[in-house]
């Protein structure tokens, strides 16, 4: 667990310690970080979420589903490997997704499979304070959606994402 910084502590960082540290705060893109970076200093937390996100949304559409394409599958083959991102990984776990039945794991196994399929793109969802009911309940609601629904709610959960993951390593 990194232990959460000041924003004067960010905003002191030098443009490579920012990166260093944010790199990974969007699954395998440390673009994002990068384009976040230009926007310090941040005034406030706030501020410090939007940069972030702005960097996202303002992305060419191509870099938007290179960054939905880096996330893993939920309770999915890497997380039983154990070769999940540290923070993936803790995230899955504190939602109950290394504790799952045979039952469980195979209907999100199965629900992985449809969405992939469906979409072509993994399942994403901001596991931070779910439980696997609830992920599994968004799950089948959402792999009946259209392509362009579901391709703006991942965006909206890799924003979600995100939030979270500064909101640990950054104090408000």
């Amino acid at each position: 667990m990194i232990e959460a910084l000041s924003l004067a502590e960010v905003n002191a960082f030098t443009r490579d310690e920012f990166i260093a540290h944010f790199g990974d705060i969007a699954e395998h893109s440390s673009w994002v970080a990068d384009s976040a970076e230009q926007a310090r200093p941040f005034l406030t937390h706030a501020a410090l979420v939007d940069a972030f996100q702005k960097s996202v949304l303002s992305a060419a559409q191509a870099r938007q589903d290179d960054l939905i394409f880096a996330h893993p599958d939920l309770a999915g083959r890497a997380a039983k490997a154990g070769d999940l991102a540290e923070e993936s990984r803790r995230e899955q776990k504190s939602a109950g997704l290394d504790r799952l039945t045979a039952d469980e794991f195979t209907r999100f196994h199965d629900l992985n499979d449809r969405y992939r399929a469906r979409f072509g793109f993994p399942f994403i969802f901001a596991v931070s304070g779910a439980s696997k009911y609830q992920i599994l309940d968004a799950f089948e609601n959402r792999v009946d959606g259209t392509k362009a629904e579901e391709r703006l709610t991942a965006l909206a959960q890799v924003l979600r994402i995100i939030r979270f993951r500064l909101e640990m390593r950054v104090k408000a």
